[in-house]
């Protein structure tokens, strides 16, 4: 294994384990909002994103691991081809969501999970944010 294979292994392993840390941070406030039937379009394309990336580290790690340690036969880095690309369409999908909500400035903009009552508002809502 050479010392670029280290260095790609150890800043993989960080950026998967700094993306599982924060899923798991960010978990009560995606609990909270899911039942409350109301998440912030913003914070669920976060949780997309960082969810994407999580996976794509892990592909990372498998592809480099394999290429450094056994070498890889053509079944084997096709699958890993197929399962990079999975992960590059979920990171690239949530970084044009997060874009869009960026340049459009639309942070206030919430998703409803529950049905709209005849007033116009959505059942069993809270106006109220979450601290994590």
């Amino acid at each position: 294994m050479h010392t670029i294979d280290m260095i790609l292994l150890t800043l993989y392993f960080i950026g998967a384990i700094c993306g599982v840390y924060n899923l798991i941070k960010h978990a009560p406030y995606f609990k909270e909002r899911f039942k409350s039937g109301v998440v912030s379009a913003f914070m669920l394309a976060m949780l997309f994103f960082l969810g994407a990336y999580t996976f794509k580290m892990v592909i990372a790690i498998w592809i480099r691991l394999s290429t450094s340690l056994t070498g890889r036969g053509a079944v084997l880095e096709a699958i890993q081809s197929y399962a990079w690309t999975i992960a590059m369409f979920g990171t690239t999908a949530g970084l044009v969501i997060l874009s869009i909500l960026t340049y459009t400035k639309r942070y206030d903009l919430f998703v409803y999970l529950r049905k709209i009552d005849k007033k116009g508002e959505p059942d069993n809502v809270d106006s109220g944010t979450s601290e994590s």
